[in-house]
């Protein structure tokens, strides 16, 4: 039985803090920054910028950043799970998460040449009006901030 590829959210407090929405391809991680963060409401597109492409380990961290090339900061992993990819091809992905946060069909589209934007599929795991990133701040592994992560 073959693996499903995985996803992580990871919530990083760098320059601004974002979140690192990242999704398995083949032995690494495609990385977009997002940041407000993904939604749950179909309505509301989210922009992400593409980064390069990560480590699978890179998806493991959660802890501080300290002088690291990719940016200081507070990280943690903000959601985590399985994807099942739908469509890949240039310029659009659509794909299904299977995590504690994020469910469902979600989609990310080119509008630009570093510009796309993060939507969710309306679908029975869309929640119209929500604002999961409020309402689960937390970390899915430690339970912490990334407030609590940063420490004083």
């Amino acid at each position: 039985m073959v693996a499903l590829p995985r996803f992580v959210v990871q919530l990083h407090d760098a320059t601004t803090l974002h979140f690192d929405f990242r999704l398995q391809s083949g032995e690494v991680l495609r990385s977009w920054a997002v940041p407000k963060g993904p939604s749950l409401d179909p309505g509301v597109r989210r922009l992400a910028v593409p980064v390069e492409d990560h480590t699978l380990s890179a998806g493991e961290f959660e802890g501080v950043h300290e002088g690291q090339r990719r940016g200081s900061g507070a990280v943690i992993i903000w959601d985590e799970g399985t994807a099942e990819i739908v469509r890949d091809e240039p310029g659009h992905v659509s794909f299904i998460l299977h995590g504690r946060k994020l469910s469902g069909g979600f989609a990310l589209t080119r509008t630009g040449a570093q510009r796309w934007i993060l939507i969710k599929v309306r679908d029975e795991d869309a929640r119209p009006g929500s604002d999961i990133v409020t309402e689960r701040p937390a970390s899915v592994r430690s339970g912490r901030t990334w407030q609590e992560v940063r420490g004083p």
